[in-house]
């Protein structure tokens, strides 16, 4: 069984950090991209970051450049979101997803997780 844990959010003033984790199993994790979404109610699940162990595909929002990076420990199976500089305009659900390559469209993604919300207060 495919799974997705992702973990890690909460709440935060603008300008900290956080760091969510992804945790896959049920696949092959070196043969698959992982991505991270974020959902707003109201608005469309918006791409933020991809890492690609199978190519060298990639994604990045632009409204994350410079301040969120992602990561791979593969030995783990696990991804991580490294959030900097936070917003009040990232205060979202986020969830990650695992697809054959990158790309910015969720429905290019057939396995997703749960979720965790991060919250930026201003």
């Amino acid at each position: 069984e495919v799974q997705l844990q992702a973990s890690g959010g909460g709440l935060v003033q603008a300008g900290g950090s956080l760091r969510l984790s992804c945790v896959a199993s049920g696949f092959t994790f070196d043969d698959y991209a992982i991505g991270w979404f974020r959902r707003v109610p109201g608005k469309e699940r918006e791409g933020v970051l991809c890492i690609s162990s199978s190519d060298d595909s990639t994604y990045y929002a632009d409204s994350v450049k410079g301040r969120f990076t992602i990561s791979s420990d593969n030995a783990k199976n696990t991804v991580y979101l490294q959030m900097n500089s936070l917003k009040p305009e990232d205060t979202a659900v986020y969830l990650c997803a695992a697809a054959r390559t990158c790309s910015s469209r969720s429905r290019w993604y057939p396995y997703w997780g749960q979720g965790t919300q991060v919250t930026v207060s201003s």
